[in-house]
């Protein structure tokens, strides 16, 4: 009986505690959609929490202001992708098919947030100066995982080039937001898709002169 009583007493709190987390998901798409489109300084709080279903000021119940939703969402992208970059080496594979699933990871990356794409690459000097640097060390992290599979695979080739094949194939990967319509058109992503896995592989595998 007790810990019926216990349950029905927490069901509202963890409901409440379930909606703020929805609502918080809410507001960071809503941030990537609307900063795409008309860059950092051109969304308001106002607009944010209009697009949330919420008032403006609102929003300040998740986060501490406009700045703040910014490196929520460029911080969490960073490290969702290093931690998606780990549990691929963690899975044991050989290093050719480790290799192969960061590229898919990665391509499945572009192809699913072509809007954190584009904020990214333009309002990343918006960031505050912790954020910039937390996002900058993941990046780094995450790029670190790419160039310790390719110096098992490839021992011949020094840190630093292997470094710059990851960055080289990241523009290339990344680069979908700006060449493939991806909104409702299915198709343009299963054709995207093989086109820059197999590109990327053959950037990375490939002779180096």
């Amino acid at each position: 009986m007790s810990s019926t009583r216990k349950s029905m007493s927490e069901s509202p709190a963890t409901t409440r505690t379930e909606a703020k987390a929805n609502r918080r998901t809410v507001l960071l798409d809503s941030a990537a959609l609307l900063f795409a489109q008309r860059g950092f300084n051109g969304v308001s709080i106002e607009d944010l929490g209009a697009a949330a279903g919420v008032s403006g000021p609102a929003v300040y119940r998740h986060f501490s202001g406009k700045q703040a939703l910014l490196g929520a969402l460029l911080v969490g992208v960073s490290e969702d992708l290093l931690a998606g970059g780990r549990a691929v080496l963690d899975a044991g594979a050989d290093d050719a098919t480790s290799l192969r699933e960061l590229l898919a990871f990665q391509v499945d990356f572009a192809l699913a947030k072509p809007d954190v794409i584009r904020v990214q690459d333009r309002d990343f000097d918006s960031l505050s100066p912790e954020d910039r640097r937390q996002v900058r060390a993941l990046q780094r992290a995450y790029v670190e995982l790419w160039v310790e599979v390719l110096g098992r695979l490839y021992p011949e080739r020094d840190a630093p080039l292997r470094r710059l094949q990851a960055h080289a194939v990241f523009g290339l990967i990344n680069s979908t937001p700006h060449s493939v319509r991806l909104h409702g058109r299915r198709a343009d992503t299963a054709t995207a898709r093989p086109v820059l896995e197999t590109m990327a592989w053959n950037g990375l595998a490939g002779t180096l002169p």
